[in-house]
């Protein structure tokens, strides 16, 4: 049975990877740039993000009416307490785009070091937020999501394919030493290729909505504060302001009765007086703490726990983490490093392998059309469906398999000798 899939998946191994290396090199490269950003971020930000420890710090509502004092005409609608001596207070105002302008403030002294655009819940700087529009979009909007998420929905069928193709292999068969090297690299590489790929897609457009939709179905979805949710029975037309006088005590009572213990956590200001204060564990190291309580009235009325996550939501929430690079620090980032640049190096191996089976002219085909003949029709059939499934869920995986199979057709249709089953390449050059 083996034998019969192995010219098969050569072939599918082979088209698939020249056409997923180019989106899986992008990816790779700027993985690898973006695991490396806290460090050099903390090099080129480091005026906003240290100050001199401080054996006093000034209460939370003195350190935002600092900040307001900078950016006047803009509602602050959160602030992030130092964690720790000789870090800064990060106060953040509202704008109509994802940048929030936030105001970096000496806990210390109560004096505005500077001011930058922080992007996201995650509130990173410009330096990373650059490096992440580029991984994720290439900087081309949504329509360049479409790279991310191809690479993403083939990487880990290559891989897979590789490796049937590396245990399948004949054992008197002696293969070339680039060609040896690429398969080795890839066994190598193969557990966090998959990893990569399977959290990449959580976060893509179209494979991203249907494991959204997966999840909610099977409530596994990710518990968050309800809060200011419902704005029923409030005029919203003309909110009460809220003034950071108040800042101080909904921090103690997080501190005391919502058990909010983590140093890094943010403090979310409510549209109008009268609503809830939300305060947020915001920490992605290990140990997870992203506790969120809701505070009203000077009491807590509402809290998700992150030991209440379904299994689920714990896993996307460590398995994202890990992806990012910050759930263990250091290592981690040494770890995504690793295996970015084993990435390139794959994907340059690959094209030398074609490369070096070329023929004088033309693409290269290094496997005969046919080989799915050879394959019993049961077996062919059940994946057949398997694949029409996973490309269901993964539409762009499933498009491009099918713009791929139409491509072959007509280039078979074209040429009416490579419709006949060629000899099996000499096993020295077979690419693994």
């Amino acid at each position: 049975m083996i034998e019969s899939w192995r010219g098969l998946v050569l072939r599918f191994h082979f088209y698939a990877g020249v056409l997923v290396g180019p989106f899986v090199l992008i990816a790779a490269l700027t993985g690898v740039l973006y695991a490396a950003t806290p460090q050099l971020e903390s090099w080129i930000y480091e005026d906003h993000l240290r100050v001199p420890a401080s054996e006093q710090t000034l209460p939370l509502s003195e350190q935002v009416k600092a900040a307001q004092t900078a950016l006047p005409d803009h509602d602050w609608v959160a602030v992030r307490p130092a964690p720790e001596p000789g870090a800064t207070t990060r106060v953040l105002f509202a704008s109509d785009g994802d940048a929030r302008p936030t105001v970096f403030v000496d806990p210390g002294t109560g004096t505005v070091v500077g001011t930058l655009d922080t992007y996201g819940t995650s509130g990173v700087l410009p330096l990373r937020t650059t490096i992440d529009t580029i991984h994720r979009n290439l900087m081309l909007g949504e329509p360049g999501r479409l790279y991310s998420e191809l690479a993403a929905s083939w990487l880990w069928v290559v891989a897979l394919g590789g490796v049937f193709l590396w245990f399948s292999r004949r054992r008197a068969q002696r293969l070339k030493p680039t060609t040896r090297r690429h398969a080795v690299l890839g066994l190598w590489v193969l557990v966090g290729a998959l990893f990569l790929s399977a959290t990449g897609l959580t976060w893509s457009t179209y494979a991203g909505e249907n494991v959204a939709d997966l999840r909610k179905a099977l409530n596994w979805s990710t518990p968050a504060l309800g809060g200011n949710d419902d704005h029923s029975g409030h005029d919203m037309s003309d909110p009460i302001p809220v003034f950071p006088g108040e800042v101080d005590s909904i921090l103690e009572t997080a501190r005391t009765s919502g058990g909010i213990d983590a140093g890094d956590i943010e403090i979310t200001v409510p549209p109008m007086a009268g609503m809830s204060w939300q305060v947020t564990e915001i920490g992605r190291g290990w140990p997870t703490q992203v506790d969120a309580v809701a505070i009203t009235g000077g009491s807590v009325s509402e809290e998700v726990r992150f030991s209440d996550y379904p299994v689920a939501a714990k896993l996307a929430r460590w398995g994202i983490d890990a992806h990012m690079g910050v759930l263990f620090g250091w290592p981690n980032q040494l770890l995504l490093l690793a295996l970015g640049l084993g990435l390139v190096t794959l994907v340059v191996l690959g094209y030398r392998v074609w490369w070096l089976r070329r023929p004088t002219r033309g693409f290269g085909k290094p496997v005969a059309r046919g080989r799915w003949r050879k394959v019993p029709p049961a077996q062919l059939a059940v994946v057949g469906v398997v694949a029409a499934v996973v490309g269901w869920f993964i539409p762009l995986f499933g498009l491009s398999l099918l713009a791929f199979l139409a491509v072959d057709v007509l280039l078979g249709s074209k040429d009416k000798k490579t419709d006949e089953p060629r000899p099996e390449p000499a096993p020295e050059s077979e690419p693994v």
